[in-house]
Order: structure tokens, then sequence, then C-alpha cells
């Protein structure tokens, strides 16, 4: 069983600081900005791990960390992992996934009257992930060669002078939206059983917190919380998926159904459902 940290770190979630960190010890001779975690909405919503943006050329990066062997499917898109003990996971394709980023942005910047090229890559966080089959279509390179490739991009045309590149920098920061992305376990294939249950003491850090009158007493440090679930309940919708049932919040926080409702109801949580079938959303924004 892996606690949430563990889970978050399995699903690669710090892939996107390890390009991150690349990009800012390195050095270039041309204008440029990078701006990581870019959700905008053109047609629809969509979110960029990371864009790099020059004068010349703008590149839009898909950062994925799937260890084992990987085989990019275009018939249907799909990415194939095969793990070292020969067991097979299919995801969402990320060159799929970055084409239509770059599709979506380059909408965006027409709505606005701008015209760049457009660059796409899928970045593989670690040297450990081995790939068999390569999208046709789409660079897939690792951290440390994103620089050499970025340089490698021709600058013989400027395509924005200096105060159309300021604005549309500004333009782009200003139009970011909030992004609640996928939960977890659907984004990475992970399953549910390998997320351990429990509401978790903030002082001590220990899975496993017993409800008690009006409160959750942690057994390790003797911590009371009387509002400790309610961490819990939002780690569900953001690691296990967006809607939460009865049966769903009594099993990971250990209690019975009448205190799963009421905890649900005091959160002010979206309902839908009959009283048998009744779901739960939260409202991140």
């Amino acid at each position: 069983m892996l606690d949430t940290k563990a889970v978050i770190l399995k699903a690669g979630l710090s892939g996107e600081e390890k390009l991150a960190e690349v990009l800012r010890n390195e050095t270039f001779s041309f204008a440029h900005h990078i701006i990581h975690d870019l959700s905008l909405e053109s047609c629809s919503l969509f979110q960029i791990d990371s864009l790099f943006l020059t004068p010349y050329y703008a590149v839009v990066f898909e950062v994925k960390n799937i260890s084992g062997r990987l085989k990019f499917i275009e018939k249907p898109p799909q990415l194939i992992r095969t793990r070292e003990t020969g067991e097979v996971d299919g995801f969402e394709s990320p060159a799929a996934q970055v084409e239509r980023n770059s599709e979506l942005l380059g909408l965006w910047l027409s709505d606005r009257g701008i015209q760049i090229p457009l660059y796409r890559v899928v970045v593989l966080a670690y040297p450990k992930q081995i790939v068999e089959k390569a999208p046709t279509k789409t660079r897939v390179l690792f951290p440390s060669l994103v620089p050499s490739f970025l340089r490698s991009l021709p600058r013989e045309k400027t395509m924005l002078d200096q105060k159309t590149f300021k604005w549309l920098t500004e333009s782009l920061l200003s139009s970011r939206i909030q992004h609640i992305p996928r939960p977890v376990c659907e984004m990475y294939n992970i399953s549910r059983s390998a997320i351990r249950t429990g509401v978790i003491c903030v002082d001590c850090g220990m899975i496993g917190m017993v409800k008690i009158k009006r409160s959750w007493r942690c057994e390790k440090c003797g911590r009371r919380d009387p509002k400790a679930h309610e961490q819990a309940i939002r780690e569900w919708f953001l690691l296990i998926g967006r809607e939460l049932t009865n049966r769903d919040c009594r099993d990971f926080l250990h209690v019975d159904s009448d205190t799963a409702y009421r905890m649900m109801k005091s959160m002010g949580l979206t309902s839908r459902g009959t009283y048998k079938n009744r779901s739960y959303r939260m409202d991140f924004t």
C-alpha cells in the first residue's frame, strides 16, 4: 500500500520540475520566455505543461514520467507501456495530447492576430523510460537534450517584434485560467488499491486518525482535529475521482454511513442523484 505522497511521486508529478530545472540552468543567446503549467481557453480548455516562447517560434512541451518500455501507437493514438514484469498497460498518447494542445494554442494565437511556427515535444523525464517505438510526427526527448534542440530551431526570420513579443507574453500570463488536473489514478492508470486509506494527522503524518465525538484523534501523537476529514476528502477528488459516494467516503475515511453523510454535507459539496445513487462533487474554483 502506498500513502498519498508516494502515489503522487510514483505518478511522476516531479517530471515537470525536472524540465523546469534544466531550462532554468541554461543560458540562451536569444530572447525567450518560459511559462510552466499554462491553462488557456480556445474552442475548448487546454493545458500546456511548459511553453518556450521566442520571437521566432514557440515550443509546446508535454512531460511524462511513465517507466518501462514505451510504444507510441498512432491508430488509434495510444501509449503502450510494458513493465519489467511483463505486465502491459495502456495510456492516452502524450503525442496526441501535445498535438491537440499545439493546435488549440495555434487557434488562440490566431484569434489575436499572431502567426508563429509551433513545435511540439514530448519530454520523458528520466532515462529509465525506454522508447521502443517513437511517434512519427512528434519529437521525443529527455530533458538534457531539450536545450540543444531549442538552439537548433530556425531563427532566420523574426516573427514578433520586441513590442509584440512583450505584449504576447503578458497576454498569455493574464489569460491563464485555473487548471484542475484529472485525478492522479485516472491520469496515470494507478489502481485505487495502491492508495492507503485513512485520515492523515497533520502534526506527525500518521495515516489512520480515529473518529471520536465531534473530532478526530491521532493514536500516535494525541492531536485532536475536528476538521481533519476535510483534507482527506479533498485528496479523494484530486487522487481518485471527481465523484464521491457515501460508500466511497466511509471506506476512505473509515467511518459509518451517517457520519460520512454529515461530513460531505458540512463541506458544501454539490450532490446529484437519488438517495441510493447519490454522489457528490467538489467545486475547486
